[in-house]
């Protein structure tokens, strides 16, 4: 009875957590932008992304990043991005062409080059 109620609880976890289907991991793209919003919560962290097109008119990107958990071990706090900060990365987009991606830490500094987190 146990182990028939674990492999429910279990089941739904599995099913509550989506894939990263739903990005383009083999074209992935280079934005830059201002932040407008940066939310490290649960299951996920998010950057609100106001980027510029050619013409000038700006749009904002909803990015999707790691969990808080996977964040801090990179050394990522509730801080380290602040509306206003511009930003330079590489985004796998969404494939349905709506503008938004996920990122990764791997793939983002501040517009200068500098880096997000100090290195040690």
């Amino acid at each position: 009875m146990f182990a028939g109620a674990a492999v429910i609880a279990f089941t739904g976890v599995a099913v509550a957590h989506h894939s990263f289907a739903m990005f383009d991991q083999e074209h992935p793209v280079e934005v830059t932008g201002v932040v407008k919003e940066y939310k490290y919560t649960s299951p996920h962290s998010f950057i609100i992304l106001e980027i510029k097109d050619k013409d000038g008119a700006s749009e904002a990107w909803n990015l999707e990043g790691g969990s808080p958990s996977a964040l801090a071990r990179d050394g990522w706090t509730s801080k380290s991005l602040k509306p206003g900060d511009e930003l330079k990365l590489t985004i796998e987009p969404l494939r349905s062409g709506a503008p938004g991606g996920a990122w990764n830490v791997n793939k983002i500094k501040f517009k200068d080059g500098q880096p997000i987190v100090a290195t040690h």
